[in-house]
């Protein structure tokens, strides 16, 4: 019998994007495990997303209540011994005020709400969440977000640049102003991974963005069924 791919998607007061999540992991062959906010339990997933949105309303800072929640507590560990995890958009925000990623995401160059399409450049597909793509290769996802600008001092910066925990740069324009057109990145061991914009807004021709981003819900089913 095959191995299903269990991937839980967090759901705090404020997520927009955890339907998306989930209908992006069923597209994949996964099964999407709802994971409540308040609820310590992960429910012996095989992996985690955390989805876009505005958890706890982007209160004092995008992510900064989100991470003391009970789910966070009981993902901080899980993380930090193998288990894969994605955070997109405020997730990937979430993740930088745990310090389960370095650095931090800061307000948009110009101060401006993003809504649109970006073209970014996979430059590392050692992880569980990119396994599925070519080094250097181009796809279109889906940007939406004010507080996007990936931040993190010059050490921090080399040390990303040096390890390739740098998995994703904005191709072309550099819509938020982040630091080298840093999209994504990785911790350490590579199983846990932001990324600001949205893939899984492009899994679908029907949604207009294409299907570039489709590959990364791939790589984790792809990855837990060869285990």
């Amino acid at each position: 019998m095959p191995v299903t791919c269990r991937v839980g998607i967090v759901t705090f007061p404020g997520s927009l994007d955890d339907t998306d999540a989930s209908r992006a992991v069923r597209l994949a062959g996964g099964t999407p495990v709802p994971l409540w906010h308040a609820d310590a339990n992960l429910r012996g997933v095989d992996a985690v997303i955390l989805p876009g949105g505005f958890s706890y309303g982007d209160y004092l800072r995008c992510g900064a209540i989100a991470r003391f929640s009970p789910v966070i507590s009981a993902l901080g560990p899980a993380a930090r011994a193998g288990l894969p995890v994605l955070g997109i958009c405020n997730g990937f925000q979430i993740l930088c005020e745990a310090h389960l990623l370095p650095g931090a995401l800061t307000r948009n160059r110009g101060l401006r709400f993003i809504n649109t399409e970006v073209k970014i450049t996979i430059e590392r597909n050692a992880t569980p969440w990119t396994a599925a793509y070519q080094n250097g290769e181009t796809i279109t996802v889906v940007l939406k977000s004010g507080a996007g600008a990936y931040v993190a001092d010059q050490a921090t910066i080399a040390a990303l640049e040096a390890a390739g925990q740098v998995i994703a740069r904005y191709r072309g324009d550099n819509p938020n102003g982040s630091v080298d057109a840093i999209a994504g990145v990785a911790n350490q061991a590579g199983n846990v991974v932001g990324l600001m914009p949205h893939p899984e807004h492009a899994v679908d021709e029907l949604a207009g963005a294409g299907t570039g981003g489709r590959k990364i819900f791939e790589s984790i089913v792809e990855l837990v069924a060869a285990a």
